[in-house]
């Protein structure tokens, strides 16, 4: 992401992240103040409602104790007022006292149990009561020590309140623990909201420093972009939707005449050269529809007075200190590139007639060639016929002499009939047209082996070729010139190993580079020399002489023409004594037109 980019979302985040630490800083210590102040009043309000349950039960005890005083004071034989009304009083303290007890203790299920067995004992201990006071005096003391020994009251009583107590202590403990915690969260809020003013402080110093560093940088960069931007010799210009100018650099106000500060002009009010409708018409799309424009000739008239013929480009970009879009518009001066291409246009209409006429000529030069070859086998026919002739009609009247001279005669004619021959398959090798199929090279190497063997077996017997042939491809080529190719060169390799024994033949082929068929001869014969290699395709050239290997120095011009033919390539590499190796290149798929030509 551009730091422009950076810079606009960080700022989008900045006021509600700021807004959710002062939240943080107030609210949340606020709701844990509270909740440590409630759970302080559940714990204060603990222990007052156990304090308010001894203090009921060592009410309902001492109610327990006047009434029973006042019972026996009765039963005694106290008649004073007060003992009645110390009795009625202390009755009616009991029963709400009791309830009360009950009520305060029912979340206590075991003192409720304590509570139910002390109301049983009490109910009978104040029915054992009304005895004593309402038995004669001889069975009053019989009641009184019934009283006396069962019925207890006291003991439960003191049980309930020594239970009470203990919950007393632990609801104190409690109590002084949960201050504790309140204590402590207050002091750690404290802590916490002082940590977080400190760090939005850091924060907001750290973010002015960075924005102070990130407009240094910024301003910086600007007269970095504004030295560059003039050190290009490009004309350079930025406008706005409204085509205004934004910004230029010093090589476009030079070559149009700009002086003085543009910007906020309209690009067509800042010289004659922009006042193109068409071109201001292109701008606008560029702008509007976010397209690109590229490559569009104009011819502009600039300051000089010079009309020159101008390559625009324009496309849209964000600039990080605009919410617009803004076309960056540059205009190339390709008035001399323009002049160089008419010219080469020129210079290659003239070539197109040299070729043709070079063209003209070689078509001249095979039909010269052909009608040449052609007309000459008729006397050579007719010398070779008449020789034969006259060596049958001298018969043996002739001398050594003559049948020498007359052998002579024979064995040339057949030599330039051999000679002609060669010349008419070259010369149809370049003016035939290419018939191009799919031709199975391991079919037409096996084929041509066979028959240079069969001929080998017939001049040379007894002499050895060992042949070692790697696997051919199916290839797309002419059959026939294909053919001839290998014919040549496999011909050759026999030819010129006749002196080895056993010969030694290798038919290799790979694959190389973008596809092309790379395939090689090599022989373990005779070799060559590879300084006199510029004449080995030449027509009628030899590096050997005509006694020492047969042949009419065409083959191997044959075998360069087909491949020329096929958009291939052939060379040869050997040494004296050391055999040879011929290599040649087809495509995969060659070019008919091209091939079609003529070499």
């Amino acid at each position: 992401m551009p730091a422009s980019l950076q810079q606009r979302e960080h700022a989008r985040w900045r006021l509600p992240l700021l807004a959710l630490t002062v939240l943080l800083i107030v609210l949340v210590p606020f709701l844990l103040q509270r909740v440590a102040d409630r759970r302080v009043t559940e714990a204060a309000a603990m222990v007052v409602h156990t304090l308010e349950v001894e203090n009921t039960l060592q009410m309902l005890s001492a109610a327990i104790r006047n009434l029973e005083g006042a019972g026996l004071a009765k039963a005694a034989g106290a008649t004073a007022p007060i003992l009645a009304e110390r009795v009625a009083y202390s009755e009616s303290q009991v029963g709400p006292l009791l309830d009360h007890a009950e009520e305060l203790t029912r979340d206590n299920p075991r003192q409720q149990v304590r509570m139910g067995a002390l109301r049983a004992s009490l109910e009978q201990r104040l029915v054992q009561i009304d005895r004593v006071l309402a038995a004669t005096p001889a069975e009053r003391l019989g009641e009184i020590e019934r009283l006396v020994e069962n019925f207890p009251v006291q003991a439960p009583i003191s049980t309930l309140i020594q239970t009470e107590r203990e919950i007393l202590a632990e609801r104190n403990a409690v109590a002084a623990r949960v201050q504790r915690q309140a204590r402590v969260l207050a002091w750690g809020s404290l802590g916490a909201q002082v940590l977080l003013i400190f760090g939005l402080a850091a924060l907001a110093l750290r973010d002015a420093s960075r924005r102070t560093a990130a407009e240094v940088m910024s301003r910086r960069a600007d007269a970095r972009a504004s030295v560059v931007l003039d050190t290009v010799r490009e004309p350079i210009v930025l406008v706005d939707a409204g085509l205004r100018v934004v910004m230029h650099n010093a090589a476009f106000a030079e070559l149009f005449g700009i002086e003085g500060d543009v910007r906020g002009t309209p690009l067509g009010e800042t010289g004659e050269a922009w006042r193109d409708e068409e071109t201001l018409r292109r701008l606008r799309d560029v702008l509007l529809r976010q397209r690109e424009l590229w490559d569009f000739e104009r011819r502009q008239r600039t300051v000089d007075g010079v009309e020159r013929v101008m390559l625009i480009n324009a496309r849209s970009m964000e600039l990080p200190d605009r919410d617009d879009v803004v076309a960056l518009v540059t205009a190339s001066d390709i008035s001399a590139q323009k002049a160089s291409e008419g010219h080469i246009r020129e210079l290659n209409r003239q070539l197109e007639g040299k070729v043709d006429q070079v063209s003209d000529v070689n078509r001249e030069l095979e039909a010269f060639s052909y009608s040449v070859s052609h007309d000459l086998r008729a006397p050579l026919r007719h010398i070779a016929g008449f020789a034969d002739k006259l060596g049958r009609h001298l018969g043996d009247g002739i001398d050594d002499k003559g049948r020498h001279y007359l052998d002579v005669i024979g064995g040339s004619a057949k030599r330039m009939s051999a000679l002609i021959d060669d010349l008419l398959v070259y010369s149809r090798l370049g003016r035939s047209a290419l018939r191009l199929q799919t031709v199975d090279m391991q079919s037409m190497v096996e084929e041509t082996r066979a028959m240079l063997d069969a001929n080998n077996g017939i001049d040379n017997p007894g002499h050895h070729v060992q042949w070692r042939i790697a696997h051919m491809p199916i290839v797309i080529g002419d059959d026939n010139m294909l053919r001839q190719l290998w014919t040549n060169l496999l011909g050759n390799a026999v030819k010129y190993s006749v002196g080895s024994e056993p010969a030694v033949i290798d038919v290799d082929h790979r694959l190389g580079d973008e596809g092309l068929h790379h395939f090689s001869v090599r022989d373990n014969g005779a070799g060559f020399d590879m300084a006199y290699a510029g004449k080995l395709f030449g027509v009628f050239q030899r590096l050997h002489a005509a006694s020492e290997f047969s042949g009419t120095g065409i083959g191997l011009a044959s075998v360069k023409r087909v491949v020329t033919r096929h958009n291939g390539q052939v060379w040869a590499e050997s040494a004296p004594g050391e055999g040879a190796t011929f290599h040649f290149t087809l495509p995969a798929n060659p070019d008919a037109r091209q091939g079609a030509s003529n070499t």
